[in-house]
């Protein structure tokens, strides 16, 4: 049975590893997003009242 050869499996192992441990990170930590947070002001907004009628 050729599946119980473990010599061409764990290569293929170690070279999907090497793949996710080289290739993956670096792609993550050069993600960037697509809108940068801005800093809120520490001054509250003006708000006015609701002044539409209710009827």
């Amino acid at each position: 049975m050729p599946q119980l050869n473990p010599a061409p499996w764990f290569a293929i192992l170690v070279f999907s590893w090497l793949v996710f441990l080289t290739v993956i990170p670096s792609k993550v930590l050069a993600h960037t997003f697509p809108n940068e947070p801005t800093l809120q002001s520490t001054e509250k907004p003006k708000t006015d009242p609701w002044t539409w009628p209710w009827h």
